[in-house]
């Protein structure tokens, strides 16, 4: 169990309430049951330290519990989204750990990845400007991406002489592009444009700059009105199944259907047909 400061209280069946959690590292407010996460350092295009690494972390694996958040938004203030760990505060000071130290440091941030693919809210990733190292790792976590024709994604680990299998790059990008778009990427580093990470199925959708916050926020507030019960269920099987022959899938599946056949909101779609009326979910 994952305690955040600043949760207001725990509900039965360890449940949270994240909607009133006050950030100290980022930007962070909740409405209409979406949480948008604001990364908030624009004069350096919002890099990332050590501490806000471990706070991200720990608020995803906290939304695991949480029973007022049903979608996620992550972005970043002014006209960039984020340029990666940064150079002072973190590239810096690891030039001077041990081996110790900089495992310690790379498995802190993958746990970050982990605690994203494992929370059962919806991430949708609101992308401008750069959107490069970690920065690009933490919109490919997320499960949907908009972006910007002016945006630049570089996975730019290789330009300072680091190996592009970062923070689960080498696993997570190949089945989003693809395995030699992917691999083209993470062996130059190069940057990949708003148009061309949109052809190649990186970003689901471009947007104007001023309208793509918005565009986020509502498509992650359609996911929230859904039956969201049954979004966390299809969550979880897009990621445990890339590990899973077809019939174990097949099988995990049925037992995962199963599961959301007899939960409420199926029942309400339901009779909702039957009165030819929209249904009204309540995730349960």
């Amino acid at each position: 169990m994952h305690y955040l400061p600043g949760e207001s209280h725990r509900l039965p069946g360890n449940r949270a309430v994240l909607g009133t959690y006050q950030a100290t590292h980022f930007q962070y407010q909740v409405e209409n049951r979406v949480a948008t996460v604001t990364l908030n350092r624009p004069e350096r295009k919002n890099p990332l330290t050590f501490e806000s690494y471990a706070e991200l972390r720990e608020l995803f694996r906290a939304l695991a519990y949480a029973d007022d958040v049903k979608a996620v938004v992550i972005t970043g203030a002014g006209e960039n989204f984020c340029s990666g760990g940064d150079v002072h505060e973190i590239i810096g000071p690891l030039t001077k750990l041990d081996m110790p130290g900089l495992l310690a440091f790379t498995r802190m941030t993958g746990e970050l990845v982990k605690a994203m693919r494992a929370c059962p809210q919806p991430i949708v990733a609101a992308v401008d400007g750069v959107c490069a190292g970690a920065g690009a790792i933490l919109a490919l976590s997320s499960d949907i991406r908009y972006g910007t024709a002016r945006s630049k994604t570089a996975f730019l680990f290789t330009r300072v002489g680091l190996a592009g299998c970062d923070m689960g790059a080498c696993a997570l990008l190949p089945r989003v592009i693809g395995q030699g778009r992917a691999a083209e990427l993470l062996y130059t580093g190069r940057a990949m444009k708003g148009e061309e990470a949109e052809r190649w199925g990186f970003f689901n959708r471009l947007c104007e700059p001023q309208d793509l916050l918005a565009q986020a926020q509502a498509f992650a507030a359609t996911l929230a009105g859904g039956p969201t019960f049954a979004h966390g269920m299809t969550k979880k099987m897009l990621q445990q199944e890339w590990n899973m022959g077809v019939d174990e899938a097949i099988e995990a599946e049925a037992q995962a259907q199963a599961i959301c056949m007899a939960t409420n909101d199926f029942h309400r779609a339901y009779h909702a047909f039957v009165a030819k009326d929209q249904p009204r979910f309540e995730g349960d």
